[in-house]
């Protein structure tokens, strides 16, 4: 990334969203995720995205799947701060489609969703997680990329984003795609793909942060004259702050982001199992239905990839 990105931006305006008045700062966990409720309001202790759980299932001895069976508990990361995707609900436990997904390989485990453990991970930390041991996987709006698989592995990808533009209701700068941002502010997240993006190939000056939600007052302001990353974290932005922001050019995307899920490197049977729980859960619909509960309440249920067995 070039020299001109400057981490600027600080924590406070992370409480912009009502929602999102529990989060914390990178590495918040939430222990308590019985209490959970999903989005249409489940009581508490049943599976709050209507997930059945493997009842004692059988993996071969020593693998990871093995481990996480006996062990009765899973370590997740996932965005805190992304709604529709990972955001911290006013009990401190996120809910969203990556939640769900999340959830959906525990259940798969015979992990019941109170034995999860949620971790926030933001960009810049989900491969060091990864690596150090700090979360058993991480599902957090996590593009696939040849320079993360250099150090973590990825199943999937569950989903296909792209990059895009959001702006002030109004647009009062006139931006009309990212051609128009060069030498102009533009928010961030720094480590994320669409913050490289913009800049390497669009020349904007970057404002960076760690969370996208601290992006929202100085757009607010007029500090800066766009937010980037993915189309489908702004649409939730838009939906979460009626009247305030806009999609550039109605959400019209410049790049390509398949969400994987980051896992340890070379852990080739753990992979195996994702993604064989993924194509499991397109063909017989709980993944559409675990994104109708989410993400679904915004956007419409989209044509899930077929995942990348590398």
């Amino acid at each position: 990334m070039r020299s001109k990105s400057k981490v600027t931006l600080g924590v406070a305006a992370f409480a912009v969203l009502a929602l999102t008045a529990c989060g914390g700062p990178a590495g918040t966990t939430s222990s308590d995720p019985a209490e959970a409720p999903d989005e249409s309001g489940a009581a508490s202790g049943e599976h709050p995205y209507g997930l059945e759980v493997v009842e004692s299932p059988e993996f071969e001895e020593g693998t990871s799947m093995a481990e996480f069976a006996e062990a009765g508990s899973i370590t997740i990361g996932t965005k805190f701060d992304q709604p529709l995707f990972g955001l911290v609900g006013p009990d401190g436990n996120p809910v969203g489609f990556d939640v769900a997904v999340g959830s959906l390989i525990a259940a798969e485990l015979g992990i019941p969703y109170e034995n999860i453990e949620w971790v926030e991970t933001v960009s810049a930390n989900r491969e060091t997680f990864i690596e150090n041991g700090n979360v058993d996987i991480v599902v957090a709006t996590y593009t696939i990329n040849d320079a993360r698989k250099e150090k973590v592995d990825f199943a999937g990808p569950y989903y296909l984003a792209g990059q895009a533009l959001m702006v002030q209701a109004g647009n009062p700068e006139g931006i009309m795609g990212p051609e128009d941002v060069a030498g102009q502010p533009v928010c961030s997240v720094e480590g994320s793909t669409p913050a490289a993006h913009i800049v390497d190939e669009y020349d904007a000056d970057l404002e960076a942060t760690d969370q996208y939600s601290n992006c929202l007052d100085p757009l607010r302001n007029g500090q800066v004259v766009a937010l980037t990353t993915d189309n489908v974290i702004l649409a939730g932005f838009v939906d979460q702050n009626q009247g305030e922001f806009e999609l550039v050019a109605d959400g019209e995307t410049f790049t390509d982001e398949p969400y994987g899920i980051g896992l340890e490197k070379g852990d080739d049977e753990f992979r195996t199992f994702i993604n064989d729980t993924l194509e499991a859960a397109y063909e017989d619909g709980r993944m559409a239905s675990i994104w109708e509960q989410t993400a679904g309440v915004v956007l419409p249920t989209p044509e899930f990839p077929a995942p990348d067995r590398y």
